[in-house]
């Protein structure tokens, strides 16, 4: 759920590794323009490589700005917050932003098989992990908010661009797309303003765009999951893609020694317990990644890598628990293990 507060927690992403070579095409610049703001509870930088281009930063970041207020939670104004309040009571006229993110959340949830709703906020907002006042529901709180989780009783009309929510009590979370959404959106302001060689970072979510400045695709390195921000385990070669991961160390809430990430079951209201210690999604498209992170991390590696290879255009490195790594076929040539303390896994 987006909050406008300060989250306290850990982004589980991937790690750029820039190319350092001098040669370079020209007007691409090895040292870019660069800008870093906290927006949504997260750091966002964009790095922009093409000369002349420094001003479409601005343009960047009121894009951002402008897709936050719209998807903010509990904040006046904001339209998620309004669908929210009218739940049970009226259907609300949305923009076409939040129109196009609700419709491409329900038609996720539908895949997922119950693995993932945007309905979920009311269990969200029970556990509320990532902000201060986050704790441990007991069982009749949980079991009171699972009837308000069902992305069925979401009644979106493209055409009138209305939404209502049928059941009072319920809540939309858009937390597992938005920023993927507002990802993508960011990359369309760049190449509407001609830019070809950017990095995006919006909290984690990655977005390399071009190639790098010595002209060949971008080395990202991908995060250990179990070590703090900058470890890798091994890296791959991108170019005009989308990478996202998410992980069990993210966000978390300890509690007599037990750890709870903050990555939902909507049928049970607890967190996914699987092998999965962190999965990392490479696809065109932010929005994609963000939604299948979530759905194969709670299928476990063996499901979830059966599910995403039958999605087109769609990698994934999977690590899991006992630090085995698993790649999908498209990735065999490309992925570099680089740290010791881990192994390439195979599935029977």
């Amino acid at each position: 759920m987006l909050n406008k507060k300060w989250i306290f927690f850990i982004v589980i992403s991937v790690i750029l590794l820039s190319g350092c070579g001098q040669s370079h095409q020209p007007k691409v610049l090895s040292s870019p323009y660069k800008e870093t703001e906290f927006l949504m509870g997260t750091v966002v930088t964009i790095r922009i490589y093409d000369e002349g281009k420094e001003e479409v930063l601005e343009h960047a970041f009121k894009r951002i700005k402008s897709l936050a207020d719209q998807i903010t939670v509990n904040e006046q104004g904001s339209e998620i917050d309004n669908i929210n309040k009218n739940a049970g009571i009226q259907a609300v006229k949305v923009s076409e932003d939040i129109n196009k993110l609700i419709a491409a959340g329900k038609e996720y949830s539908e895949k997922a098989d119950g693995t993932f709703d945007i309905s979920i906020g009311p269990l969200t907002s029970l556990w509320h992990i990532g902000f201060p006042d986050a704790r441990k529901p007991n069982d009749t709180e949980i079991e009171s908010v699972l009837p308000l989780i069902s992305f069925n009783d979401i009644e979106l009309n493209t055409d009138e661009k209305t939404v209502l929510l049928k059941k009072k009590g319920m809540q939309l979370d858009l937390g597992a797309i938005a920023k993927g959404f507002i990802t993508d959106e960011v990359a369309k302001v760049l190449i509407q303003h001609d830019v070809e060689t950017a990095i995006i970072d919006l909290g984690g979510n990655i977005y390399v765009m071009g190639k790098n400045p010595s002209g060949i695709e971008w080395t990202v390195g991908i995060q250990d999951p179990f070590s703090p921000r900058g470890e890798i385990v091994g890296k791959i070669n991108e170019s005009n893609k989308s990478i996202v991961t998410s992980g069990i160390y993210e966000r978390f809430l300890e509690v007599d020694g037990m750890k709870y990430h903050h990555l939902l079951n909507p049928k049970d209201g607890y967190p996914f317990q699987n092998d999965v210690a962190g999965v990392s999604i490479i696809t065109d498209l932010s929005i994609d990644g963000d939604a299948l992170s979530t759905i194969v991390f709670s299928k476990g590696i063996k499901e979830g890598m059966k599910f995403i290879e039958g999605i087109k255009g769609a990698e994934a490195i999977f690590i899991s628990t006992e630090k085995k790594i698993f790649t999908t076929t498209g990735l065999k040539n490309n992925f570099e293990l680089t740290n010791d303390a881990f192994k390439m896994g195979e599935l029977h």
